[in-house]
């Protein structure tokens, strides 16, 4: 991640032009807005490992919360107790379907398009800089869990002291 952003942020150095971040989970929101209607919408990445990155969006489009990597049955409670019904949509809504469909998630048909980025969504949402602002400073990964080589070093060195 930290290579690809490097290398934008050099080729649109280079070439003058101005580079925008925009996360995939605020992608996957517009699009499952355009679905959800007034209802608030849930975005959830499967994040591997077990895991799930969600956030949640309300109707207007705002962030209500997250981004959050949780287990799917932790976010299965989070859901539950929303006082609205919400929309779910992405990758992890797919694949743990079972574990987050409950009376207050509804989640659309593996097939429905909401469940991946859409191009024309990543460009609604990459605006120019604010004047003054570096073209490249708000371009910035988001980590929700440590890189693995951290967690390698704690293991290892968990191993050596036994």
């Amino acid at each position: 991640m930290r290579v690809g952003i490097a290398t934008a942020r050099a080729l649109g150095l280079s070439r003058g032009l101005p580079l925008s971040g925009v996360g995939s989970l605020d992608a996957l929101a517009r699009g499952l807005g355009e679905a959800a209607g007034a209802r608030d919408r849930l975005v959830v990445i499967d994040a591997h490992r077990g895991e799930v990155a969600a956030a949640l969006y309300a109707a207007a489009g705002e962030r209500l919360w997250g981004p959050q990597l949780s287990s799917p049955e932790q976010l299965a409670e989070r859901i539950a107790a929303l006082p609205e019904p919400v929309l779910c949509g992405g990758s992890g809504a797919v694949r743990f379907r079972l574990q987050l469909t409950s009376r207050t998630a509804e989640i659309p048909d593996d097939a429905d398009p909401v469940h991946r980025v859409a191009a024309r969504q990543i460009c609604a949402l990459a605006a120019p800089p604010a004047p003054g602002e570096e073209e490249s400073a708000s371009v910035a990964p988001i980590y929700l869990r440590p890189p693995d080589a951290e967690r390698w070093r704690e293991r290892d060195s968990l191993q050596a002291a036994e």
